[in-house]
């Protein structure tokens, strides 16, 4: 009589192993076919024999030898070791799916930086609304407030403030006036202007980026598993091994030795069914991964974990990496007293601009007062703010603009060299046309970057810097820090191609950045690394985020990278260990001597311990110390 667990066993485990499952005997069977082995092979394997030998356990029990009866009659079954086995590599693949997914919507997230309209001027004067592909070079243009430059071009007439960030990682506002270079995908934030587009489709910087990040995804070479490193060697021992017990017990057995050829050849397989193995990698990946979300590391691609251990050179994006990413004020000339201070950043409070928000944003650190009223504010893009506050005209803006206002008393030009020193961004201010006070702003750099630096060289990881800055900057913040190897006024394809060199003589790169800018070079990179505070484009980009923005955490991250490749190993090792003891046992080595064959009862315990070995041994990393 058919035992009723054994068969709701086969009706529930069907579905998962010949229909979910299906994929892999495809795979399984093209690897016998070109002989390369790999974990889909041991796992068809493993499945279909275990599948195999309980259909047969279950509709043929009168095949079976006594000794292989379990105390109350009934054969054994693997049916549900089977279909554990197909879900755990089901959840590897939907993993794996999930990361190619975010791959392909980095590339939608680049493609949506450009408008998909653009104001066209004809030749008559009118102007009209025509979709991005109908603009041909040499077309003219209008680019109006909060609207986004439609392709590259020269500006003609009017001028702007342009966010560029989504490019070059920058945070100022870059100042544009005729006959000035524009990039598509950047956004006017003040102004207007007519442009000539220069480039369109595919020659357009926006284009060039998003080829980059498509060559480097599709030409980086696929990680080499170390479970299919093992399996390369594992399976076809295992299939040997089962052969040579199937030959030798037809010779040599007890008869009817046919049946036991046949057991002891299916046991063999059973036996090696790669339970522990599949859990070996995904167990301590998920905890590892775990473990550096509490870190504030977030990995979303178990590879990168593999790569990071052998890294020795850190390309790092100056901007928001190394320093804070906006602009702060640092220093004041001139007038420094507290009553023309608070009048100049109450001017400032009425401005969008990045300036204007540090230093009104100074202001309230420092006084924590309330702003003055402003009237008769204006703002002339590319120059400055002007308002009456109190009977008195504040002007605070460029040298240019404090010229045309005919203001006096205006510094020396030895003295605003002097002040601007280090790549520092200057803001003037006059009060009745009389100059007061020289703002002076820069981008501060992390309080953590120093030592998180320090850290990396101790591992031999050496340092880049790669920003699309002014030298004078670029080259103060490496002073700083002690960073020699600088690259400034960096675009996308300078850092993409700076990659490439040092991989080209060796090296194992990891790229650190923030921006659209860098996603070339964060896909091209061994190692991709996005600051939490970034684009959205470089976080998909990258496999690995930190969401502090802190570059100290590139340490710790390697360190787990480190103890986690440890922990793999480990689990492997004692998966493998279950399979050299347990293979020889269910090949019949001890039947000679002791009359004994692999139990089921046994072989089930021991898959068990095995399993309950690699999970015990995973989680020590959540107590590891980063």
């Amino acid at each position: 009589m058919m035992h009723q667990a054994p068969f709701w066993q086969l009706v529930l485990s069907t579905p998962v192993v010949l229909w979910a499952g299906f994929p892999f005997f495809q795979k399984g069977f093209k690897s016998f076919q070109t002989r390369n082995w790999d974990m889909f092979t041991l796992i068809s394997i493993g499945t279909g024999a275990a599948y195999l030998f309980s259909l047969a356990a279950l509709f043929f029990p009168e095949f079976f030898p006594t000794d292989y009866r379990l105390e109350n009659g009934s054969l054994p079954v693997y049916f549900e070791a089977a279909a554990v086995i197909t879900t755990l590599v089901l959840l590897g693949q939907v993993l794996e799916m999930k990361s190619k997914q975010k791959t392909s919507q980095s590339i939608e997230k680049l493609m949506e930086l450009t408008p998909p309209m653009a104001t066209i001027i004809r030749n008559d004067g009118t102007e009209d609304r025509v979709s991005l592909g109908e603009v041909q070079v040499g077309d003219h243009l209008r680019v109006r407030p909060g609207e986004k430059i439609p392709t590259d071009g020269t500006l003609l007439e009017g001028a702007g403030s342009l966010d560029e960030s989504m490019l070059s990682g920058e945070t100022m506002l870059m100042e544009r006036g005729p006959n000035e270079r524009l990039l598509g995908g950047t956004l006017l934030t003040d102004g207007s202007f007519v442009m000539r587009a220069d480039h369109v489709g595919k020659d357009t910087l926006i284009s060039r980026i998003i080829a980059h990040v498509q060559e480097a995804q599709n030409s980086k070479a696929p990680i080499s598993r170390l479970a299919d490193r093992v399996a390369s060697i594992f399976v076809p021992s295992v299939v040997s091994i089962g052969v040579l017990a199937g030959v030798l017990w037809l010779w040599l057995g007890p008869q009817p030795s046919l049946p036991y050829a046949v057991l002891s050849f299916v046991s063999v397989l059973i036996i090696a069914c790669p339970c522990a193995l599949g859990l070996a990698t995904p167990v301590s990946i998920t905890v590892a991964m775990g473990k550096g979300a509490l870190e504030g590391i977030l990995t979303r691609d178990a590879a990168a974990l593999e790569r990071f251990q052998k890294v020795d050179v850190l390309i790092t994006d100056k901007t928001g990496t190394l320093t804070e990413g906006r602009p702060e004020l640092v220093s004041i000339h001139g007038d420094e007293s507290s009553s023309t201070f608070h009048h100049f950043s109450s001017l400032a409070s009425q401005s969008e601009h990045p300036l204007a928000k540090a230093l009104a944003q100074a202001a309230r650190k420092k006084e924590n007062a309330s702003f003055l009223s402003v009237s008769d504010f204006s703002s002339k893009p590319g120059q400055g703010i002007r308002g009456v506050i109190q009977d008195q005209s504040l002007l605070l803006g460029s040298l240019d603009l404090l010229k045309k206002h005919q203001v006096s008393k205006l510094p020396t030009p030895s003295e605003l060299k002097a002040w601007a020193q280090g790549g520092k961004n200057m803001v003037l201010g006059a009060i009745n046309s009389e100059f007061k006070s020289a703002f002076m702003f820069a981008d501060v750099i992390k309080e953590t970057s120093s030592h998180a630096i320090q850290s990396l060289r101790e591992q031999g990881v050496e340092i880049f810097m790669a920003t699309g800055d002014r030298k004078e900057t670029a080259e103060e913040v490496g002073k700083q820090l002690g960073i020699t190897e600088i690259h400034f006024e960096c675009r996308p394809e300078d850092k993409y191609k700076l990659v490439k060199d040092l991989q080209a003589k060796g090296h194992i790169v990891a790229m650190a950045g923030d921006g659209t800018n860098d996603a070339p070079a964060l896909a091209q990179a061994d190692v991709g690394i996005a600051m939490g505070q970034g684009t959205d484009i470089a976080m998909e980009t990258a496999p690995i985020t930190l969401i502090r923005g802190d570059l100290a955490a590139i340490a710790k991250a390697q360190k787990l990278s480190h103890l986690t490749l440890k922990n793999i190993r480990q689990n492997l090792f004692f998966a493998f260990i279950y399979n050299g003891i347990g293979i020889p046992i269910a090949a019949g080595v001890l039947y000679p001597w002791f009359g004994i064959l692999l139990h089921p009862m046994l072989a089930s315990i021991a898959m068990s311990l095995s399993s309950v070995s690699v999970i015990s041994n995973a989680l020590r990393l959540r107590r590891i110390h980063l």
